[in-house]
């Protein structure tokens, strides 16, 4: 092995491992009794009882998959329907569309947060007791990133298809849920999944908008940092191990399958 190369895994195993360490020290210490990172005192799945066991930690999961799902669905819509207008517009609105879609993108959370808070209470009226304002928010934070997701399959795909059903005498509408949408399915899904992180990643926008009795993951672990009980703290160990093992789960799922479609396009061809 040459020195380049040698340095080169060196520099990869060195990121890998300051990436990914600090997950797996946390990820055992929530199989320990231990209250505390630095000493481990023994095998226990207490933490892990207590968080499929405590009505306040189950709510707030299930509070926060709800609202992580319910939003998403909502942002897949729009930015699926976003996309496939700005496609099928002229030049001069699509290209309008697109750089404004990346204002969302790249502006700082808290700004969006602390904007539709003070345009949906304040300017507005929304009572933050209805949800309505945390739901906007999210919307607003994740419609953006499936637009993103979503416009490189509609660039991809066969758009003459589209025109020769419309020739053919489909209706646009007929013509876009036959044609189009099956077309670009894989960058729906895509774009849904990242809005379901993004929605349970958010801090600041739930901050600035949820109703004061509601909590979600993140704003619950930042709060359980500054007074909780041991119990819960601990507890919180647990829930960071079993949203890895998720994502990492779902990762080798979506690889594998994409690693199958690949050979059955190729055994096709």
């Amino acid at each position: 092995m040459t020195r380049r190369k040698f340095f080169r895994y060196a520099f990869l195993a060195a990121m890998l491992l300051f990436i990914y360490l600090p997950i797996l020290i946390l990820a055992v210490y929530s199989f320990t009794s231990s209250t505390q990172i630095g000493a481990i005192r023994g095998f226990s799945m207490h933490n892990y009882v207590t968080l499929f066991t405590t009505p306040e930690l189950r709510n707030m999961i299930l509070g926060t998959l709800a609202l992580a799902i319910g939003s998403s669905i909502l942002a897949t819509i729009l930015g699926t329907a976003g996309a496939i207008g700005a496609y099928y517009s002229p030049p001069g609105i699509s290209n309008l569309m697109q750089t404004l879609n990346q204002v969302p993108v790249v502006n700082a959370d808290v700004v969006t947060g602390f904007s539709l808070c003070i345009l949906m209470v304040v300017a507005l009226h929304v009572s933050k007791d209805t949800f309505i304002p945390l739901v906007a928010g999210h919307v607003t934070l994740s419609a953006p990133f499936v637009f993103l997701s979503v416009m490189p399959k509609i660039k991809q795909m066969d758009s003459s298809i589209y025109e020769a059903a419309l020739d053919l005498g489909a209706r646009p509408s007929a013509a876009l849920f036959k044609i189009v949408i099956p077309q670009i399915v894989p960058g729906i899904f895509a774009g849904f999944m990242l809005a379901v992180t993004l929605s349970l990643d958010d801090y600041f926008i739930a901050t600035y908008t949820k109703p004061a009795t509601f909590d979600t993951i993140s704003t619950y672990v930042v709060n359980a940092t500054k007074g909780a009980q041991t119990t819960i703290k601990t507890a919180l160990w647990a829930l960071s191990t079993v949203i890895f093992a998720i994502v990492v789960l779902a990762v080798v799922f979506m690889n594998l399958s994409a690693a199958r479609q690949e050979k059955g396009g190729q055994r096709v061809d």
